[in-house]
């Protein structure tokens, strides 16, 4: 069946994040070599070291687009994706079995001790599983390109030190950013996003700046996976054109690209 295409212009796996579990999720980004949280891995870890020696404290870590809690569980058990897959295909285990297994390896083997994750997505399921699991201690389930915060929301958006995504800008835009940006009256999170070339930063950055942020593009270009189908492809290098943006040597070898941004407050 052929892969849709968000709005954007980039595949849509909507089915793949309403499931009760990661298994589907973690078969269908296999079967695309997706990489980018594991290429975004040693960067954010670097984020959060950064933060806890500036401030002396293991941040609360805000991941925008969390899904099924990926980043998270790279983090926290120092795994990596193809470890991850191999261990939720393994047959015979129902849902409840890979909730257990996954807070008892979170128990045992938490590579971040003292460090807070919060997940924020739009798939309700994914978040249940997440935090079941132990593998985010909080969620937040909200479209913010759609409406503000509720109070409840903004403030757990509030107890974020450092906000992170790895591939959720182009769904969410600004608005949603500012927003979390902003939950907090007295202070403002450092962020660390992983942003497809064909969107770019540039809004964002923008918003940012006027609420006191410097941001830097850190060097290096990071697949995020093969395209899903000719058809995202195809209008993939079309934003890409339109965007005045060179896809020789990345996109146009059938990939999708991102770079990383890193904006923090100038205090």
């Amino acid at each position: 069946m052929p892969v849709p295409l968000h709005t954007t212009g980039k595949a849509s796996f909507d089915d793949i994040y309403s499931r009760p579990d990661p298994r589907d999720y973690y078969l269908r980004m296999s079967e695309l070599d997706y990489r980018i949280p594991e290429l975004a891995k040693p960067h954010l870890r670097a984020q959060i070291l950064e933060y806890q020696v500036a401030t002396n404290t293991p941040p609360t870590v805000l991941d925008i687009g969390c899904s099924y809690g990926v980043n998270a569980a790279l983090l926290r058990l120092d795994t990596g994706l193809a470890e991850l897959t191999r261990s939720y295909a393994e047959p015979g285990l129902s849902t409840e079995d890979l909730i257990a297994r996954d807070r008892d390896r979170i128990r045992a083997a938490d590579a971040l001790q003292g460090v807070r994750f919060v997940g924020m997505d739009a798939s309700g399921p994914a978040l249940d599983y997440a935090r079941a699991a132990a593998l985010l201690d909080a969620v937040v389930h909200a479209d913010l390109e759609a409406a503000e915060p509720t109070d409840e929301q903004r403030a757990i958006l509030a107890q974020a030190d450092l906000v992170i995504s790895t591939g959720c800008i182009g769904y969410v835009t600004e608005k949603t950013i500012v927003r979390i940006a902003t939950a907090h009256p007295g202070r403002r999170p450092w962020m660390a996003h992983f942003v497809l070339r064909m969107y770019g930063f540039g809004p964002i950055e923008a918003e940012l700046d006027a609420l006191g942020y410097r941001t830097e593009r850190m060097p290096g270009e990071f697949a995020q996976r093969r395209f899903a189908s000719d058809a995202e492809r195809e209008q993939v290098l079309e934003n890409l054109a339109t965007g005045g943006v060179d896809p020789t040597g990345l996109e146009d070898q059938g990939w999708l690209y991102a770079n990383l941004y890193v904006s923090r407050p100038i205090s």
